[in-house]
């Protein structure tokens, strides 16, 4: 399968187990890409004085279809310096005062924290706030949702029938289990899923799942991963988030023909909805257009660009529809989680405990 240009994951089958200095890992290779002027190169960035500078984690296209758009529309230069989740919210960290970024764009909360922990962001302009839907940004005020993705389980048709898939999320603790379900807990977004879980069931319970992943799950490299061995019929069932299987299934459906999904619903803790945020630094000295294109990406033509960016994410802005295909996002019926209480730090230490990374 070619890589897939959404996501800076590599699509590959295999099992193996990540260590946590991979996770935890503060530097890593970073491009840049330019909007309205500039150049692109691979690994060594140089932040243009002239240009909103957006450090971003979400997915490349989404990212550089809003830059382009927003300055098409402004005639505002912006420059793309992208990573990935909690390696780009440390750097950030790590920068400080002196960072050159303007904007944070992150694929899951739990990065956006990191950053709003270290007190480095700005409060939100309330009218951006009031452009997204309730329940999509925190109470604290200092970022917003610019996107939504739901957490699922994909299951082989031909291996496991739908009334005998689990319940729960928790249920994949259970011995019967053993072998049966894949995962990529080295991944951002299975540790967001994780930090759902602990702000939902608590440290103990979610301790005891994770202890049992160890046990009984096959660890996969990504999402992709998981879900082509799912449809290999490696196992049974997977966890992942919504968008990969409705990417592959609007293409060639190499990765997904043999599956379906199923979502837990009922607040349980494998219905939680994971929130990309978008936040502007404290210390950018562009906060007005910083402020500026936060306002444009949770906006009415910003959400469009990320429902026709084929994505497959959940548009968050009100008013505007996700893509048709995706059951509705009030329908998934998760877990009511602060995404201010999400800590991916806590998250790896636990995994780390268990022997997972």
């Amino acid at each position: 399968m070619p890589e897939d240009p959404l996501r800076r994951e590599t699509p590959v089958p295999q099992r193996r187990h990540l260590g946590a200095a991979a996770v935890l890992t503060l530097t890593l290779p970073l491009a840049l890409a330019a909007c309205g002027g500039g150049g692109s190169g691979e690994d060594a960035f140089e932040a243009d004085p002239d240009a909103l500078q957006i450090y971003s984690s979400q997915h490349r296209n989404v990212t550089e279809a809003w830059a382009q758009a927003f300055t098409d529309e402004t005639g505002i230069k912006t420059q793309v310096r992208e990573g990935q989740d909690a390696s780009m919210g440390h750097m950030i960290v790590e920068e400080g005062d002196a960072s050159p970024a303007d904007v944070f764009l992150t694929e899951n909360s739990p990065a956006m924290t990191i950053v709003e922990r270290a007190g480095l962001l700005a409060p939100v302009d309330q009218e951006t706030v009031a452009q997204v839907g309730d329940g999509m940004a925190p109470s604290s005020g200092q970022w917003t949702a610019i996107a939504a993705r739901s957490t699922v389980l994909v299951y082989n048709t031909d291996l496991i029938s739908e009334d005998e898939l689990p319940t729960s999320i928790m249920d994949l603790a259970e011995p019967e289990w053993a072998g049966r379900w894949g995962a990529a807990p080295g991944g951002a977004d299975f540790q967001a899923i994780v930090a759902g879980m602990l702000s939902d069931q608590g440290e103990q319970e979610t301790q005891a799942w994770l202890d049992a992943l160890a046990d009984n799950a096959e660890v996969y490299q990504n999402n992709i991963a998981t879900m082509q061995a799912v449809n290999a019929g490696e196992v049974p069932v997977g966890i992942m988030y919504h968008y990969y299987w409705y990417r592959d299934q609007a293409g060639d459906k190499e990765g997904s023909a043999n599956t379906k999904l199923h979502y837990f619903g009922n607040q349980d803790p494998g219905a939680f909805v994971s929130l990309s945020a978008g936040g502007v630094l404290a210390s950018s000295d562009m906060a007005d257009k910083a402020q500026q294109f936060l306002s444009y990406v949770t906006s009415s033509e910003g959400q469009q660009v990320l429902v026709d960016s084929g994505s497959m994410e959940y548009a968050v802005g009100t008013g505007v529809e996700s893509d048709p295909a995706l059951p509705p996002l009030t329908s998934l019926d998760a877990p009511p989680v602060d995404p201010f209480t999400l800590n991916s730090d806590d998250v790896v230490t636990m995994m780390t405990d268990a022997g997972i990374l």
